[in-house]
């Protein structure tokens, strides 16, 4: 979700506060993570993780995807049909805090009816709890109209500035999570937790967000409170939150409050890449001195560098799993470019679609692609299959 030139990535101090110091030693001592043997032993009974970031062609957030007046699961069951037929087997599934607050039970039967769905498919859904990017003040309710020529218009977080920032009321998240995790904690139709994704971004968008330092700081005595209050419910799939800036992620890096809870609490370790195919290897080879299995969970942007013809090659080789961004092309407007939100592409749609996959009626925007998608995915299963 990152953005070049209005989203840009920090460096925040690499020490955390007093405060923050005593949460996470008392989350980290309450919980216990994955061994790297014990999360290494799950990645060889998953296929090749293939995938996108999943948001229906009539959804502009996640608010409208699970909200009951808007839910659709005839369109979920039709788009997890494209992913099917070129062999994609996972898709990352943002959740929203908010939602259970409002309908915790209703909450639960509609993810209960996606999963239904992605198990016909043959999909394993990695959902996501938190979000820090764009719209820092979410609403239930009916959602606005996507903004003309702007990329992810709608996009909340979860949890909002004001919900971060109320640390008396973070109960309330305790409640959320430790809800959903505990009523699929046993489920074998999810592949993963990803508890937060980009915790540590400043959210971006032409929305008064809060400074980076804040944001940084109240995120660090947050996140691994969110670890703990998942690991409660004894889940039997992975915990992770991906790392997707800064310079140098190995293990000698100067990693941030954020990342360091990230890479040290994530029982498979994953992160984002929107780079050039060089610059993704040496992304891959600085987290694989830890030992453990790596996700991509967001690539793919094809202005910037980040195509499938590169990526998927370099994911396989090294037997990364690779979630792409955006799928079907929709309210989201993730065709637009990250620089759409300081010049709106109002006029006409770039030429390069910077995100997607397919049309809503399932015509791929380059046929090649999924023509590479599906051969790929195919020659990963037969050697799965010979395990």
């Amino acid at each position: 979700m990152k953005m070049t030139s209005v989203m840009k990535a920090f460096v925040v101090a690499s020490t955390l506060t007093l405060s923050t110091q005593g949460l996470y030693a008392t989350a980290h001592a309450e919980t216990s993570r994955w061994s790297a043997v014990a999360a290494n032993q799950w990645y060889a009974k998953q296929r090749w993780l293939v995938g996108s970031n999943f948001l229906p062609t009539d959804a502009i957030n996640q608010f409208e995807m699970w909200q009951a007046d808007t839910f659709n699961p005839a369109e979920i069951d039709k788009e997890f049909g494209y992913a099917e037929g070129i062999g994609m087997n996972t898709m990352r599934i943002f959740l929203q805090d908010q939602l259970w607050a409002q309908d915790p039970e209703g909450f639960k039967s509609r993810i209960n009816i996606v999963l239904d769905i992605a198990a016909k498919h043959h999909i394993k859904p990695m959902l996501v709890l938190f979000d820090s990017c764009w719209d820092p003040n979410p609403k239930l309710g009916p959602q606005h109209p996507p903004i003309p020529g702007v990329h992810n218009s709608g996009w909340v977080q979860s949890p909002g500035t004001a919900g971060l920032m109320d640390e008396a009321g973070w109960g309330k998240y305790e409640a959320y999570v430790k809800g959903i995790v505990g009523a699929f904690a046993r489920d074998d139709r999810i592949l993963a937790w990803d508890v937060w994704n980009e915790p540590d971004n400043q959210g971006g968008g032409n929305y008064q967000q809060l400074d980076e330092q804040t944001k940084t700081a109240q995120v660090a005595r947050l996140l691994p409170q969110v670890f703990a209050w998942a690991r409660t419910q004894d889940p039997i799939q992975p915990l992770t939150s991906g790392v997707w800036h800064n310079d140098d992620w190995s293990p000698n890096g100067k990693l941030n409050a954020v990342e360091r809870v990230q890479i040290d609490q994530s029982d498979v370790i994953s992160f984002h890449s929107y780079d050039w195919p060089e610059r993704l290897e040496e992304r891959i080879k600085s987290l694989q001195p830890y030992g453990r299995p790596l996700i991509m969970t967001e690539y793919m942007a094809r202005g910037n560098g980040s195509t499938f013809d590169t990526a998927l090659p370099m994911a396989r080789k090294y037997n990364v799993g690779a979630i792409n961004w955006g799928f079907v092309l929709g309210k989201s407007q993730t065709n637009m470019p990250w620089d759409s939100w300081e010049k709106p592409y109002t006029k006409s749609p770039p030429t390069l679609w910077f995100h997607d996959i397919f049309y809503p009626d399932g015509k791929p925007y380059r046929p090649a692609e999924t023509a590479q998608i599906r051969a790929m995915t195919a020659e990963a299963e037969k050697t799965f299959r010979k395990k």
